[in-house]
């Protein structure tokens, strides 16, 4: 290699080096972790991490799995993925297989509360710290994760029904498609749900069935729904996949006059609002959730960051509402794995 070429991979390096950590401080001011600690954290040696989510049928877990192997990219860790398949005993199964093995650090996102509790007790007894991510793995007084990083679940289902009250003028009908009962996270957007409708009496509430962020399940309620209601002013969804799933059902029946709300604010759902095909969603951050992962991660392996001492027990990391006004701020921040 010629003294030219050494020099052009030399620049080449450090600017990979200060796009990381100028990428790390972004992200990090939402997370309310020190960005020097991270940036600074950064592994000579490359770690082993482990990551599992709900499934990668779901859009936002799809969306989730990438931003944890650009930002580990950016961290020198090295992802492996076991996932959730939207089914509690497939991901038991793969998370058993998980905990059979030695890993610096994990990062799960549970499709069910106390679903996964005895492999992942195994892992931290063997001394791994597991980042919890989005959704209980067990109530927190019961199981020592290194950090819960998620976000205010009743907030963002109480948000998007208040937007919806308030444009259909505090009368009508609506309903709730949920997404698994089990996970803590639909718990808490039907919370804030139902916290919101009870102000209105002039609105009823037609049904509120689950539908397991199954896009065709929810397709099929759909069908039914249509078919028992000839008047529904609105719809919140508890995530986007069955928000835009409902859609195309309601399109086909002529009935997009129905108002929808959906969570998590993933592109087709952020260009629908754009497109007024949905009124509104809210920000799940996954980039936020998966990337802070890897960084609460490396910060416990390479800095020695404890739980409860530099990173909080329980990590808020709330996003927006998305209305037109912001869909396209919020689209660019995804592009970039920020939110």
């Amino acid at each position: 290699m010629s003294g030219t070429d050494k020099s052009a991979t030399t620049r080449r390096d450090l600017l990979q080096a200060a796009g990381a950590a100028g990428a790390a401080t972004a992200l990090l001011g939402g997370l309310g972790i020190n960005p020097a600690l991270a940036a600074a954290a950064r592994s000579e040696k490359p770690l082993k991490a482990a990551f599992s989510n709900a499934g990668l049928q779901a859009t936002w877990c799809a969306q989730g799995k990438q931003a944890a192997e650009w930002w580990g990219k950016l961290f020198n860790v090295e992802v492996t993925w076991f996932d959730g398949q939207l089914d509690a005993v497939k991901q038991r199964a793969a998370i058993d297989n998980m905990a059979s093995q030695k890993w610096d650090f994990v990062a799960i996102q549970a499709f069910g509360i106390g679903t996964l509790t005895q492999p992942v007790q195994k892992m931290i007894d063997a001394g791994i710290p597991v980042i919890d991510m989005d959704t209980l793995i067990a109530p927190l007084d019961q199981i020592k994760v290194h950090s819960f990083l998620a976000p205010d679940n009743e907030f963002m289902g109480a948000s998007v029904t208040q937007a919806l009250c308030n444009a259909m003028g505090g009368k009508g009908k609506i309903i709730m498609t949920q997404g698994a009962l089990g996970h803590t996270g639909a718990q808490g957007r039907a919370k804030g749900f139902e916290s919101v409708v009870k102000q209105f009496p002039n609105i009823e509430v037609l049904d509120t069935q689950p539908a397991d962020w199954d896009v065709s399940k929810t397709a099929r309620l759909w069908e039914t729904y249509l078919t028992k209601h000839p008047q529904i002013d609105a719809a919140f969804f508890h995530n986007d996949d069955m928000a835009l799933a409902a859609y195309n059902i309601m399109k086909a029946r002529n009935r997009t006059n129905i108002l929808i709300g959906g969570v998590d604010a993933m592109p087709p759902a952020i260009q629908a609002v754009s497109e007024g095909r949905m009124f509104a969603t809210v920000r799940n951050p996954s980039c936020r959730i998966h990337g802070g992962a890897i960084i609460a991660g490396v910060a416990a392996v390479t800095a020695g960051e404890k739980s409860g001492q530099g990173i909080p027990k329980h990590v808020i990391t709330d996003g927006p509402v998305v209305t037109k006004a912001n869909a396209a701020g919020m689209q660019w921040m995804e592009d970039h794995f920020l939110i």
